[in-house]
């Protein structure tokens, strides 16, 4: 019976089979921004063309928020 050690455990846990190295790579290069939503929100906010439209809607009709107070806003 062979004990497994800690890196066979973190390898096993890591892994990512069927993955593709660098398959966003170009992406990240151009610039992203990674946003967490709450639970809620993302339960009716299910990827970014959602969110992209509602958050355009949004400015339209409300305008560009003053800079520096984006994140304080409560809406």
């Amino acid at each position: 019976m062979k004990i497994k050690d800690d890196h066979d455990e973190i390898r096993e846990q890591t892994s990512a089979p069927g993955g593709v190295r660098g398959k966003y790579y170009e992406q990240y290069m151009k610039g992203s921004n990674v946003i967490l939503l709450s639970p809620d929100v993302a339960e009716v906010f299910h990827d970014s063309e959602t969110v992209n439209k509602a958050l355009r809607q949004y400015l339209a009709e409300h305008g560009e928020p003053p800079s520096g107070q984006a994140a304080w806003v409560q809406l």
